[in-house]
């Protein structure tokens, strides 16, 4: 098959819906000849940070001469953004060969009465065969989903586990507590494989220091009180922790400051297991960050911004960067969500900012809460609201309201973004 037959063969599969645990992903990939068995993996999980913590740790180990997989999702801006090697996204035609290959295990399955896998499954698959043939030293693992069932821990050869803050989401299949949710993200634990993890709430770090125990692996955990010489900005961040002085992120928000700092307690482990990063690649891995769609500023005059902030702990750190950077300016938002997300309470953190919020539906996605039913539940918060037809609307509507010294923030589910970012820039041309 080719590219197009391979998107749509993908498409196919993915009306089957999701069914969690790791018995269809594990028989698929036995067809394949375990591809997984023959990669050296950093897996993370967690609910926020994921993709911040998996892009300092690619961009860091890349400056150090190491070939770097990585392993994403969701994505914005391209399909093939999931499947990367030392940031170059999977070509068409290798995406479509080896698709052609897992699509062939696939129907052996269906011959042999297997359950088909998922879309995200036959993903994963096509990444593990791919980042074999690319012989890549390192694989950075994003988790799909939790992390005891999601297809990505069927891995064995995992040199480092890495958790990223826990919160409240996915509550369906997670858990409903905080405790459950760390218990499912604890799954990719390892006997005897180190583990980092970011700076948890009481509940949760009890949580993974038990699990680490019953695994007899070493965890770090992130010192916030040695995280020294802060200084935030929009679009350059400085930082001292630990060993290392001075250090410079482009990222902007609060919260990335504490991911870094996570992205160094995992270089520092990865030390040990047998990658050497010397210091001036994890600064040069640092300034050469990028990670859209995380408080990303698009524009200037007015400051266009958009962010991924799509459950309440999200939108406290949302809040918390929008007061640190734009305390004194009118504020103007753009807002759509999935109908499973707790928006009520995004809502309740971030709708007293602005002076008038547009919302939008996600277009194509069954999951997408209308956007005059999300105009609804934000009118009891904040009265000046309205629902715009489309995303293309809603970014007129902002552009026209925001002067050059305002703020415009786009926020909300991923799957948007990319769509938003495009409709603002059509704006900016025309």
């Amino acid at each position: 098959m080719d590219y197009t037959e391979a998107r749509a063969y993908i498409d196919e599969i993915g009306k089957a819906g999701r069914v969690f645990g790791l018995e269809t992903m594990t028989s698929l990939l036995e067809l394949l000849g375990n591809p997984q068995d023959h990669l050296k993996l950093i897996h993370i999980a967690g609910t926020n940070g994921k993709g911040s913590v998996l892009a300092y740790l690619s961009a860091i180990l890349k400056e150090a001469g190491y070939q770097v997989g990585r392993y994403v999702s969701p994505t914005l801006f391209s399909y093939r953004e999931r499947i990367q090697v030392n940031e170059a996204y999977i070509g068409r035609e290798d995406f479509a060969r080896l698709m052609t290959r897992t699509a062939w295990a696939i129907e052996e399955m269906k011959r042999q009465g297997i359950r088909i896998p998922t879309a995200f499954e036959a993903e994963t698959a096509v990444a593990f065969l791919y980042f074999c043939e690319q012989k890549c030293d390192v694989v950075v693992l994003e988790t799909g989903l939790g992390g005891r069932t999601d297809a990505t821990s069927v891995v064995k050869t995992t040199i480092l586990s890495v958790l990223t803050h826990i919160s409240m989401d996915h509550m369906g299949v997670l858990g409903s507590t905080l405790r459950e949710i760390a218990w499912n993200k604890a799954g990719i634990l390892r006997d005897g494989i180190p583990a980092v993890s970011a700076f948890q709430e009481e509940e949760a770090a009890e949580v993974l220091v038990r699990e680490a125990g019953e695994h007899h692996c070493e965890l770090r955990f992130v010192k916030p009180d040695q995280i020294t010489g802060i200084e935030y900005g929009v679009e350059r961040q400085k930082f001292s922790y630990r060993g290392y002085q001075d250090l410079v992120i482009p990222l902007a928000g609060r919260h990335q400051i504490g991911n870094a700092a996570l992205a160094l307690e995992a270089v520092d482990v990865l030390k040990s297991q047998g990658f050497p990063v010397k210091e001036e690649a994890v600064r040069e891995g640092f300034a050469k960050t990028v990670w859209k769609g995380r408080f990303s500023v698009i524009a200037r005059e007015p400051y266009i911004i958009i962010d991924g902030a799509h459950n309440p702990d999200a939108a406290q750190v949302l809040r918390s960067s929008v007061e640190e950077y734009f305390a004194d300016r009118k504020k103007y938002f753009m807002f759509g969500v999935f109908s499973d997300k707790d928006y009520e309470q995004i809502i309740d953190l971030t709708a007293d900012l602005a002076e008038h919020i547009v919302t939008v539906e996600t277009p194509g996605e069954p999951r997408a809460l209308p956007a005059e039913q999300l105009a609804e539940a934000v009118r009891r918060k904040n009265p000046s609201v309205e629902a715009a037809d489309s995303i293309q609307e809603g970014a007129r509507i902002c552009r026209q309201l925001a002067g050059k010294d305002d703020v415009i923030l786009v926020f909300g589910s991923l799957s948007f973004l990319a769509e938003a970012e495009q409709a603002f820039l059509d704006l900016q041309d025309a």
